[in-house]
């Protein structure tokens, strides 16, 4: 039986899934967030950049934001996981980058290190709980994460890809100020100086998804990350763009296996 819990924490930055997967399988998606997953029972399979990839306990998986990949089980009995879901910019400034056009790069995608799982995992239970003090739940993510880092963190340069005359990171900043508004295909291919022809091409031959599909995805990650500051699903979904609740509750829980209710 799939089981899902989202939780926010002290840091608006760090945000916490613990998850019993079992039939629920994640179509080819995105996040806007960096995604550090341990798997503690069980084994997944998913594809990324055009090849499986298979996880199992002790593993984990290090997913940067923008990405696309999809996610099931191996097995009948499923998989469990804890997620930490992380802010770019936190992560950036927990790297100590000196210079605006350097972001943080994970070495390796699957992670076979205990030294690394077990702190991780002991900080996301503890971040997840109400028994510690309000310093330690400010302090222990730089110590949890520390490892990590000194082993496994490189730097490398941001890469733009280009959408005609701007660029996916613009575009991504653009809707997410209009994702209220009603956007149309011709809006989007004058914003590039394209064509809707050109633009419906080149969108999918550089992003992977239509443009409709990965405006849908945006959508649902800007409404997590809303339901998480304790807006009400009913503003929520004006916000990110739809006409009532129960058409934003329906696509969410398609999106996501649980409820906007259910995220705290």
């Amino acid at each position: 039986m799939d089981k899902v819990n989202y939780h926010s924490t002290e840091n608006k930055e760090i945000s916490l899934i613990e998850a019993n997967y079992q039939s629920f399988a994640f179509s080819r998606h995105y996040h806007l967030d960096f995604h550090i997953g341990l798997i503690t029972a069980g084994q997944q399979k998913f594809h990324y950049q055009g090849a499986s990839h298979y996880v199992g306990q002790g593993q984990l998986v290090l997913m940067p934001p923008d990405e696309l990949h999809d996610g099931q089980s191996m097995l009948d009995s499923g998989y469990q996981t804890r997620v930490f879901e992380i802010d770019p910019t936190w992560l950036s400034e927990l790297a100590q980058l000196k210079q605006s056009t350097s972001q943080v790069h994970f070495k390796q995608l699957i992670i076979s290190d205990q030294q690394v799982f077990q702190p991780l995992s002991q900080l996301h239970q503890l971040l997840a709980t109400n028994h510690v003090s309000q310093l330690a739940k400010d302090c222990l993510p730089y110590e949890g994460f520390e490892r990590l880092f000194s082993h496994y963190v490189g730097l490398e340069q941001k890469r733009a890809v280009p959408l005609g005359n701007q660029s996916m990171e613009s575009l991504k900043e653009y809707l997410l100020h209009n994702l209220d508004q009603p956007v149309r295909l011709e809006q989007l291919s004058q914003l590039c100086q394209l064509s809707p022809t050109q633009f419906q091409r080149h969108f999918k031959a550089k992003v992977g998804l239509t443009p409709y599909a990965w405006l849908s995805r945006l959508r649902m990650e800007q409404g997590m990350k809303l339901l998480k500051l304790g807006i009400s699903g009913t503003e929520v979904a004006h916000q990110v763009g739809f006409y009532d609740q129960a058409h934003f509750s329906k696509a969410f829980k398609s999106t996501y296996g649980v409820n906007p209710s259910q995220v705290n």
